[in-house]
């Protein structure tokens, strides 16, 4: 249920209101806006209930909402979530195109450097790298770990970067948060409902990719039991899903962004290097991406991509990726938004 307040609506009428909803058995998450305050009332209402909050000084409007999902509804909050992050970057709403970018996984100090320096000079301001690799073959590269994240944090702080990496296990999630500003939830734990809770109890900013075969609803969903803990700092990645195609990784969904952004007000961000598989397309469908005004992209870049321990065929060169930012930094410009 949605409860709309009145925007001269007084403190202690919201007050009323809200332990009003709480005595009722609501699980009650406010949104305050510019204008206006907005609680989301999680529960099982009926139309008496509506009537009764209708009644009530200071409220505009009570009704239920028709969507599973609440919190993430343009119902629940109107205005588009903007997330703050280290470094000065900001992504969400009318903000300058966000790119995240680095090897898919930390391999060495010297190595993990050398990225950062140059997804920095090419205008990213956030650093990827993962330390805890859930790899489809139990005998491939499974990331440094601690050591790992600990470089990370090292060269974000060099560079002036914000730092982001992914949390597979609910017993990773305090150390990962520990060393990173933002955590990532990779496409095989979209369903992976208690560590959807766990990183919801962070306070961290959260990256949530889309599942290989999950559906639209499915993915915010997902978002939803991030949400659920009192953290709306989430981010939605589309990295391409399942499909019988086999000329390419995966296939991205483009249609995918613009609809999640008219049906939620968070961020909605691209991965083109886990959607196509091959550094020569990346490009083409990073601009894609951003011609139907994705709030972001992530790259896969690496120094030295056919000596890469894992993506190495997906991951651009330096070079590559400055052109990449020049290119989607003009479309994004044609859009009204500022490059980045």
């Amino acid at each position: 249920m949605i409860v709309v307040m009145k925007s001269q609506a007084s403190e202690e009428q919201k007050t009323k209101v809200k332990e009003r909803l709480i005595s009722l058995g609501f699980d009650i998450h406010q949104s305050t806006g510019v204008n206006q305050t907005i609680f989301g009332a999680i529960g099982e209402p009926d139309g008496q209930i509506t009537e009764m909050l209708i009644s009530m000084k200071g409220v505009q409007h009570a009704y239920q909402v028709s969507v599973p999902f609440k919190l993430a509804s343009r119902s629940f909050q109107p205005e588009r979530t903007v997330i703050e992050l280290p470094g000065g970057g900001r992504i969400g709403g009318d903000e300058a195109l966000l790119v995240m970018a680095g090897p898919c996984s930390i391999e060495s100090h010297e190595g993990l450097f050398e990225a950062a320096r140059a997804v920095k000079d090419a205008g990213a301001k956030v650093l990827r790298g993962g330390a805890f690799k859930p790899r489809t073959s139990p005998y491939s590269f499974q990331g440094m770990g601690e050591e790992g994240l600990s470089i990370l944090q090292e060269a974000g702080k060099t560079f002036d970067l914000a730092t982001v990496s992914e949390v597979m296990d609910t017993r990773q999630v305090d150390l990962v948060a520990n060393y990173v500003d933002i955590l990532q939830v990779g496409t095989r734990n979209m369903h992976n409902f208690s560590l959807l809770k766990e990183v919801g109890k962070s306070g961290k900013p959260v990256l949530l990719k889309r599942g290989l075969a999950g559906t639209i609803e499915e993915w915010i969903m997902a978002a939803e039991y991030i949400m659920s803990e009192g953290n709306y700092q989430v981010i939605l990645c589309e990295r391409g899903i399942r499909t019988y195609e086999p000329w390419t990784r995966n296939t991205l969904d483009v249609s995918a962004i613009p609809l999640v952004q008219e049906k939620t007000h968070l961020p909605v961000i691209a991965d083109p290097s886990h959607a196509v598989g091959y550094r020569d397309k990346v490009t083409p469908v990073a601009r894609a991406a951003v011609a139907v005004g994705a709030d972001g992209l992530m790259i896969e870049v690496h120094p030295d991509p056919e000596n890469a321990m894992s993506d190495g065929p997906q991951s651009l060169y330096p070079d590559q990726f400055q052109n990449l930012m020049n290119e989607c930094g003009q479309i994004a410009k044609t859009l009204g938004r500022q490059e980045p």
